[in-house]
């Protein structure tokens, strides 16, 4: 039996990457076999581009890194619930297993809002853990957007 080791750690560093960049304080790590094998930040300004969510850009690193559309096999870990367009991309990638850490009330895709892996046309449905590093991940968000008000 393999013993559990949490990445949601590297995930919380992309975060504060993305916020020192001005970004959303949002990070994702993709892992497999125990090793890290993608990681990245929220984009969406620096980049110019609406799909520059941390779970999209970590999952295209992954592919290419194996060369492939999917990852069944690996493991997500990212510091807030995905929205739904980042819940559709998981379900397409056959991510194994999602870890996130902190809800999103008002925009999450999966235990709020459209609940995307309960839709009949979900292709395929990971593993679901939350609550990893939640309070770290939340004041992480909360004081970034304190600083925009």
């Amino acid at each position: 039996m393999t013993q559990f080791t949490s990445f949601m750690e590297a995930a919380l560093d992309q975060a504060r990457q993305a916020a020192a960049r001005g970004e959303v304080p949002v990070g994702a790590v993709i892992s497999r076999n125990g090793e890290i094998i993608a990681r990245a930040g929220n984009r969406t300004r620096e980049d110019h581009d609406p799909t520059g969510h941390a779970e999209i850009l970590a999952i295209r690193s992954a592919c290419a890194a194996l060369q492939s559309e999917r990852l069944p096999g690996c493991d997500l870990w990212v510091t807030l619930e995905p929205c739904p367009a980042c819940a559709a991309t998981i379900s397409a990638a056959r991510i194994r297993r999602l870890y996130y850490a902190a809800p999103d009330p008002k925009s999450g895709g999966i235990a709020q809002g459209p609940r995307i892996f309960t839709h009949p046309q979900a292709h395929h449905v990971p593993e679901i853990y939350t609550g990893l590093l939640e309070e770290e991940a939340a004041t992480l968000l909360r004081d970034f957007f304190a600083g925009k008000r």
